[in-house]
């Protein structure tokens, strides 16, 4: 790899300019902004054309890896616990943070009435526990690529992918090294397609400011600071002690690597299209081992999303608040329940939340007054996918220094036994 010539010449950095100069663009030229959106367009669709080749054949690989390993159950399990725990905790710090600063209170409605509805109220139906396990199995896998069903994509991919790992090695070496030099192919892909990531990024903050511009945060101002307060306590407190509790990886290293995912995050909004840069910091500078951060971050982009629930919880405290709502110990527990069901089942791409809906009638808070976080949510998007993502890296990192230890484990036992 060649060294970066100054520090221009780090994408990461040139993300971040990006950011900044879109912003100021957009603030500046206002709707007229627009005429920048292809640019972030062009970006984003070259990403989502080598995702879902990415997620299938890195899934397949990682589960390839880890399917050969003793320690494959005692991955999946502790992965999916690990993120069913950090989604329930970032909930709970949500609904402590609105309770304690308040930000649905002293809120003046005159001339935002207009915008109540209750046509949303059809929306917040979760689907059954049975409905949503056979929505994750496919029929059709072929279909399932060409409607790029995540889920069961990953279903099928992780199933074929521990059948890969039972073959006899003569047979199995040749297809895994295959499907490894795919993902190698593809990684090479995606970081010719981040050369114009600043180009991608500066149409997309543009566009996003210029068309929603700062006076629509007025409304919910407090709200939005309380928001990005509890986003940045999480994403710099919480996950840099977990890493520094349960790895062998310095905090201060995870966050200055993780900068450049955060910064593609912000602007695509998307963990799925931050996926490709998420893996190259995990392996590359976090040294990750290719098959866990191969089964462990695509499953993250998909279902991890702490960020969701942080906002779930938040949005209840700040509806509850506005209407005078009282709520009880058990609304609090719905809340708490249904706000970490909704962020597993958020599918890892941009776009407006109807899942809080779900959390809202849940605890019987009035939802009316969702359409006023609308026109904010791309904003509110970008910022907790940047967590989102934060969280599958610090899951990928941890994980994997359970897997190193317990290789260790056994090769000391093997030693001692011989």
């Amino acid at each position: 790899m060649l060294k970066e010539k100054g520090i221009l010449g780090n994408i990461g950095v040139q993300v971040v300019i990006a950011m900044c100069v879109g912003t100021l663009v957009g603030a500046m030229m206002g709707h007229s902004a627009s005429m920048f959106a292809p640019l972030g367009s062009i970006f984003i669709h070259l990403i989502k054309m080598l995702v879902i080749p990415l997620v299938a054949v890195a899934i397949i690989s990682g589960a390839a890896g880890l399917g050969s390993s003793h320690s494959a159950g005692k991955v999946g399990f502790a992965t999916l616990g690990f993120f069913g725990l950090t989604s329930a905790v970032a909930v709970t710090l949500a609904l402590f943070m609105g309770e304690v600063f308040e930000p649905g209170l002293g809120i003046d409605l005159t001339g935002v009435e207009g915008m109540f509805s209750n046509v949303y109220s059809d929306k917040g139906d979760l689907p059954s526990f049975w409905a949503t396990v056979l929505g994750m199995i496919p029929t059709n896998v072929f279909q399932s690529l060409n409607e790029a069903n995540i889920l069961q994509i990953l279903v099928f991919c992780l199933f074929f992918g521990i059948a890969l790992s039972k073959l006899e090695q003569e047979r199995r070496d040749p297809l895994i090294n295959g499907v490894n030099s795919i993902v190698d192919a593809m990684v090479w892909m995606i970081n010719v397609v981040m050369k114009i990531a600043p180009l991608g990024v500066f149409g997309l903050m543009a566009d996003a400011v210029g068309t929603f511009g700062f006076s629509a945060l007025m409304v919910v101002f407090k709200l939005f600071v309380v928001y990005v307060a509890a986003i940045l306590i999480y994403g710099f407190v919480f996950y840099p002690l977990m890493i520094k509790a349960f790895s062998k990886t310095s905090p201060r290293k995870f966050l200055s690597v993780m900068k450049k995912p955060q910064a593609v995050a912000l602007s695509t909004a998307s963990s799925m299209a931050t996926l490709p840069v998420t893996m190259e910091a995990c392996e590359e500078e976090l040294g990750v081992k290719n098959s866990t951060a191969s089964f462990v971050l695509p499953l993250g982009a998909t279902i991890n999303m702490s960020g969701n629930a942080i906002y779930y919880g938040l949005v209840a405290i700040f509806f509850a608040q506005m209407f005078n709502v009282d709520l009880s110990m058990s609304a609090y527990v719905a809340i708490i329940v249904t706000s970490t069901l909704g962020a597993v089942g958020q599918a890892g791409v941009p776009g407006p939340s109807f899942l809080v809906v779900a959390v809202l009638l849940a605890a019987g808070i009035p939802i009316e007054g969702l359409p006023l976080l609308f026109a904010l949510d791309r904003i509110f998007d970008m910022i907790r996918t940047a967590l989102n993502i934060t969280g599958d890296a610090a899951c990928a990192v941890i994980i994997d220094d359970m897997v190193s230890k317990k290789a260790d484990q056994v090769v000391e036992d093997k030693a001692q036994n011989a």
